[in-house]
């Protein structure tokens, strides 16, 4: 188990020079682009181009904070606004997505996992809930704060965990309003 805060999370520039990503968890921890089974990030997405293929991955991503983006292919098959907070869209890494800004630079949440090894469900919680136990996953305080048991966490800040299969967790809001991101990553 691991706590995290978005505020101290490193960020890596891309290659392209058109935003930057800061790596939540991957795992096997560790591992490379290529290599991992599965891994969060937060993106800041500062100009429009294309997005990195990642062959046999499937994506999901989430606008946390911004304008958003337009997400598309070439050929039409695929045409999304990402323009409204906390609304997950899951697609392929094998789609070549090309991405337009909707105003100014935005910030989204990524989970990718490797097609035929692990699988993600993403949830975003607005009430007190119970998260049944996955082998993986996270929890990000979306907005406001959030208890789990003895645990807290403010928004921004969260809990990861690797490689064990904790008790259900007991998700409940400090206060209205909110949101939580829950991930649970399972074997596929």
């Amino acid at each position: 188990m691991r706590r995290f805060s978005r505020a101290s999370l490193p960020a890596t520039p891309w290659k392209n020079g058109g935003g930057t990503t800061q790596e939540i968890a991957s795992w096997p921890e560790g591992a490379g682009l290529d290599a991992f089974g599965w891994r969060a990030s937060i993106a800041t997405i500062a100009q429009p181009g294309p997005f990195s293929v990642f062959a046999g991955i499937d994506r999901q991503i989430m606008l946390l904070e911004g304008d958003g983006v337009r997400l598309f292919t070439h050929d039409g098959r695929i045409d999304h606004r990402l323009d409204a907070p906390h609304r997950p869209f899951a697609f392929s890494g094998d789609e070549a997505i090309d991405c337009t800004l909707l105003g100014g630079a935005s910030a989204d949440f990524n989970i990718m996992t490797r097609r035929g090894q692990w699988r993600a469900e993403l949830q975003v919680l607005e009430a007190a809930a119970c998260i049944a136990p996955a082998p993986h996953g996270l929890l990000l305080a979306l907005r406001g704060d959030w208890r789990f048991g003895d645990a807290r966490c403010a928004e921004g800040e969260g809990l990861c965990w690797t490689g064990a299969a904790p008790e259900p967790w007991q998700a409940r809001p400090a206060q209205e309003g909110a949101r939580l991101a829950a991930v649970r990553i399972l074997p596929a």
